[in-house]
């Protein structure tokens, strides 16, 4: 059974869709402001929250960032009438799992939720945005949160994220050769790390450590993602 958290400050709508994932027979509790959902995600450890993104108070992305602090291998799925919205662009920055339309596709949630995975979240720097959303969506397919950065510049302002391991290109612009993967050792020096390369390349810049592995970005997905599969379930 899996433990959901429920935030929306639509309670009618909330509740439908939890009767929803109780028939599945999984745990479903509903809360109507950010500041419960923070103090119910301090107390106990849910498999995945469900957030509106525009709400009285504390809003979604609020939300979402006071619980990472309590709770960062919290998967995390908006839910939200308001896809282009800035404040879903900063809950982004955090890692989502996915961001579904209202109404929701309740079989899409479903398969969704039932790959959800806890401390799942990949930072991936990229600046090819084709390749990016790309790798991203084959990520979310396998129920690993997506965080993406496109230079060496935002990537030094994703030491907040708690990635499991992180998918690197390491000619991103905004720096020199390696400079995205040299900052990135520097706020995670322990993290697992996958270059992307094309073709494969073995001198790939700061790809020489025993931690680091080198794949092809245009042929390899599938083997990036099975192994980050195993890097994930070896924790």
């Amino acid at each position: 059974m899996r433990r959901y958290l429920l935030l929306d400050d639509n309670e009618a709508f909330a509740e439908n869709l939890a009767e929803i994932l109780r028939d599945g027979g999984d745990d479903a509790t509903v809360v109507t402001d950010g500041a419960r959902a923070l103090s119910l995600a301090s107390s106990r450890r849910y498999d995945a929250l469900l957030t509106d993104m525009k709400m009285p108070g504390m809003t979604g992305a609020e939300a979402v960032h006071h619980i990472r602090q309590v709770d960062p291998g919290l998967a995390v799925v908006v839910i939200t009438a308001y896809p282009g919205e800035e404040e879903l662009e900063t809950a982004r920055r955090e890692g989502l799992l996915a961001v579904l339309p209202k109404p929701v596709p309740i079989p899409s949630l479903m398969s969704l939720l039932s790959r959800a995975r806890r401390d799942g979240v990949v930072l991936l720097i990229e600046d090819d945005p084709s390749l990016g959303d790309t790798l991203s969506e084959e990520l979310r397919v396998r129920g690993f949160s997506c965080v993406t950065a496109r230079s060496a510049q935002e990537a030094e302002h994703l030491a907040r994220v708690r990635p499991f391991a992180a998918v690197v290109d390491p000619r991103p612009p905004g720096g020199p050769e390696g400079e995205a993967l040299r900052l990135l050792r520097a706020s995670y020096p322990r993290l697992p790390v996958f270059v992307l390369t094309a073709p494969p390349e073995e001198g790939a810049p700061g790809a020489s450590r025993r931690d680091t592995s080198v794949v092809s970005a245009s042929t390899d997905t599938p083997a990036l993602l099975d192994a980050l599969e195993r890097a994930h379930d070896s924790r």
